[in-house]
Parts: C-alpha cells; sequence; structure tokens
C-alpha cells in the first residue's frame, strides 16, 4: 500500500510540475487574447475582447440587443453592488435578455435548458485594464442539455448572440 501511495504522489507531483511548465510556456508565447480566449473555450465560454470601456460596451450591447427585437430582462453591476457593501470589484456587469420565440422552441427540445435561458453576457475588466464579453456557447448549451434534434435553433442562437456580441464590442 505504502508503494501505491508514494508512485501516486509521484505522479501528482510531477503532473503539477508539468501544468506549470505549460502554463508558463502558453504566458510566455500566446497573447493573453489566445490565452484567455483557449481558457474560456474550455469553460463553454465565447469570449471577445472589447475596444471600449465596461460601461460603454454593455450600453453598446442593450442598445444592439434592443434593435434586435429582443427584451433586455436585467442588467446587474457587479462593482456597484460591491462597491454598497464596502467590497471592491473590478468592473464587471452582466446583461441578461432574451426573446420567447427563440428560447421557447429550444425548452421544447430540452426543457431543462431553461436554467440557462435567458441569455447572459459578461462585461468584465481585467487587472491589466482589458474589456471582455464572454457568453454561453451555444454547442456548450447542446451539450450540456443533451439537446437533439434543435440545430437550426441553436445555430440562429449562435448567430444573434455573436452579432450583437461582435457589434458591441466593435471600434
Amino acid at each position: 500500500m505504502k508503494i501505491v501511495s508514494i508512485a501516486a504522489l509521484a505522479l501528482a507531483v510531477s503532473s503539477c510540475a508539468s501544468v506549470d511548465t505549460f502554463l508558463n510556456k502558453a504566458d510566455a508565447t500566446d497573447s493573453p487574447t489566445a490565452t484567455t480566449q483557449s481558457i474560456n473555450a474550455d469553460k463553454g465560454l465565447v469570449t471577445l475582447q472589447s475596444n471600449h470601456s465596461v460601461q460603454d460596451t454593455a450600453d453598446k450591447l442593450v442598445s444592439m440587443i434592443e434593435s434586435k427585437g429582443m427584451k433586455v430582462f436585467a442588467r446587474i453591476d457587479h462593482q456597484k453592488n460591491a462597491q454598497s457593501v464596502d467590497l471592491s470589484l473590478r468592473p464587471t456587469q452582466v446583461v441578461m435578455f432574451g426573446n420567447p420565440k427563440a428560447g421557447t422552441p429550444l425548452m421544447n427540445c430540452e426543457q431543462t435548458v431553461a436554467i440557462d435561458l435567458l441569455q447572459k453576457i459578461l462585461i468584465s475588466e481585467d487587472a491589466n485594464k482589458n474589456v471582455w464579453l464572454s457568453y454561453n456557447n451555444p454547442d456548450y448549451l447542446k451539450t450540456r442539455h443533451h439537446i437533439k434534434g434543435c440545430d437550426t435553433e441553436l445555430d440562429n442562437a449562435s448567430k444573434a448572440l455573436n452579432a450583437v456580441s461582435t457589434a458591441a464590442v466593435a471600434k
């Protein structure tokens, strides 16, 4: 039993060293954009870098969403909420929106997707003052909820999310 435990410990330590080496190598060779997008893709997120402040990006996003006939249900300013309890947080906002004509067919395919609807888009500022916009990749939702037979609906959601997000981060 001691040999197995020692071997497991050695494997764990060597794995940590390999991960650390990989992360340091990625930091040295990859741009912050590529690294962040890669990490967020693993989380099921689509991430775009914005050319604007968090406030301006969120304002543009809300305007684009409304111009496409979707409804903004909430805009949450997490930084302001943190300040209200004497805590600090870099600029961070979440815009929650949707359209029953788009969401209902997805829920009819697999009702559990309702937990991820309304759509949510996060706009946040990192420690280097870069602003990022992120949202759940519809392919992630397809996998997470085992959605079958709704490829058209998921493709439409993907196109809509891409359109409003790209417009919000553009110059």
